[in-house]
């Protein structure tokens, strides 16, 4: 525990072997909805949405054919469950190297860690779109559910009913030394 992680009582919601179960199906769900029409590139939402992105890339090759996939990196400063912590405005930081990126004709497969309000999808929907894809495609670790802007997921490993001022915490290597869902119910 770092002394930055807000003090309360946390319950572990999914562990490792739980949710590799879950990625293996958010890779067949995946798999289903993508065509062989389009190139695909997968777009991890920093932090913890790369790593995911890189799990889902790997069971895609493993189980379903798919080639190593190309993934790209978006810096994106929110943090997703609890806004008082980081950034209460969501900001994406463009890397240099995406002023070319030509997404024209290929499926773009967003993925993140946790979808609360929205913020963080829609700003990558938004920053993406502009790349002209043919289509989009969002896929989040756990949905809360209470998205207030106008985004949804396509694919959801978890969906979860949490009260409002709980925070869901997904743990994902390398961040965390082990793959899992906390709930924590900060001190008030």
């Amino acid at each position: 525990m770092t002394a930055s992680r807000p003090p309360g009582p946390r319950t572990c919601l999914y562990d490792r072997r739980q949710l590799e179960t879950k990625l293996d199906d958010m890779a067949r769900q995946a798999a289903g909805l993508l065509t062989a029409r389009h190139a695909v590139v997968l777009v991890g939402i920093r932090r913890r949405g790369v790593p995911l992105a890189e799990m889902l890339r790997a069971r895609l090759a493993a189980g379903f054919g798919f080639p190593r996939l190309p993934l790209v990196e978006l810096a994106i400063k929110r943090y997703a469950d609890d806004l008082t912590l980081l950034h209460p405005e969501t900001q994406l930081v463009e890397d240099p190297s995406h002023a070319g990126l030509d997404l024209r004709g290929k499926t773009v497969v967003i993925v993140d860690d946790v979808m609360y309000q929205g913020h963080s999808m829609l700003r990558a929907v938004d920053y993406l779109a502009d790349k002209q894809p043919a289509e989009m495609r969002t896929v989040v670790l756990v949905d809360r559910d209470v998205a207030r802007l106008p985004v949804r997921t396509d694919i959801s490993g978890v969906r979860l009913d949490v009260a409002p001022g709980d925070i869901i915490e997904c743990h994902v290597p390398p961040y965390e030394p082990e793959l899992r869902i906390e709930l924590l119910q900060p001190d008030r």
